[in-house]
């Protein structure tokens, strides 16, 4: 099978066994795979971000993880750029890259031709104008405003991420139009030849108990002492790595605003709603491949059914 130019994309909600297929797929077509989580960048954010092990990855090998400081910003139009990089980079080796995750705007944005908003220069003026207003007004008044002008952005940056908040308003005022990136065009198939993309779905009632026990287990694993660890290490509680789920809330809790246990309620409930964001998401997208995790009771059998629709897609011109 000729490896130039193909590409596997795999994506789903959180905790629907992404990783696991991942690797398996991965080694059946010689692939490396590619990160498509927001926040696995992040180095020393393992727990809170189910960022996979060295035992787990099983020798296959992985980009876009524990690239960054959590000091450091990072945005899609980065995602793109280092993403692409890397693909040259993979086919060059004769492998083929496969992208993971379920960070849906990456995703997006890897696949189709977008323009970035956010790539517009800063304007000095308006961006001291908007942080001495953060600074006076408080994070919730610029974040009311932005529910307004931009309710898809509001929805995924946080009233105490000062940094992206500001950004996101600073760019509406410089283009009259969102920070999110806009798809150009209206072809609706993948401009990439040879792509195969498979999304992993099941039953929410499923999903959300699945969701449950790994929060569980990532507090059995040492979730707060990961959280205190960065704290200490200089990470303020603002910054854009920290306003993920699971460390905003376990923050709060180790400044005295919540009990543990109504924070894990709280990385629970977030983790929920994320994941049904990503769906709704994932859904707009007619080229994704679904696989009901649910209906497959013998082992062996997803494995089978992705790896046939990938060979039949990738055999495309």
């Amino acid at each position: 099978m000729e490896q130039h130019q193909s590409l596997i994309v795999l994506v789903g909600p959180t905790a629907c066994g992404k990783t696991s297929l991942s690797i398996k797929i991965a080694q059946h077509f010689d692939a490396e795979i590619i990160s498509g989580d927001s926040m696995q960048v992040y180095r020393g954010m393992d727990i809170g971000t189910a960022k996979i092990t060295q035992l787990e990855q099983d020798g296959i090998p992985h980009h876009m993880i524990d690239i960054l400081s959590p000091l450091e910003s990072f945005n899609v139009a980065d995602f793109r750029i280092r993403s692409e990089s890397l693909m040259k980079e993979i086919h060059n080796r004769n492998h083929i890259p496969m992208v993971v995750g379920g960070t849906g705007l990456y995703i997006d944005a890897l696949l189709y031709p977008y323009s970035f908003p956010e790539e517009t220069g800063c304007c000095p003026e308006i961006r001291r104008r908007l942080q001495a207003e953060y600074q006076e007004k408080g994070g919730a008044v610029l974040h009311r405003r932005l529910s307004i002008l931009d309710p898809e952005s509001a929805t995924r940056i946080h009233p105490n991420d000062a940094h992206r908040l500001i950004r996101a308003l600073e760019v509406i005022e410089q283009t009259g139009q969102p920070l999110r990136p806009m798809r150009q065009g209206k072809a609706e198939r993948s401009l990439r030849p040879k792509t195969a993309i498979l999304g992993l779905t099941m039953d929410r009632n499923l999903l959300y108990q699945r969701i449950e026990q790994r929060v569980d287990q990532m507090l059995d694993n040492g979730l707060v002492s990961e959280v205190q660890g960065l704290l200490n290490q200089g990470i303020p509680p603002e910054a854009n790595s920290m306003q993920g789920i699971g460390y905003r809330q376990i923050v709060a809790y180790l400044n005295g605003e919540l009990k543990l246990d109504e924070a894990i309620d709280l990385v629970k409930r977030d983790t929920r709603r994320f994941a049904k964001r990503q769906m709704t998401w994932f859904k707009r997208n007619q080229e994704i491949h679904w696989f009901d995790v649910g209906h497959y009771r013998v082992e062996g059998e997803l494995l089978d059914d992705a790896i046939a629709y990938i060979a039949g897609r990738l055999k495309e011109v």
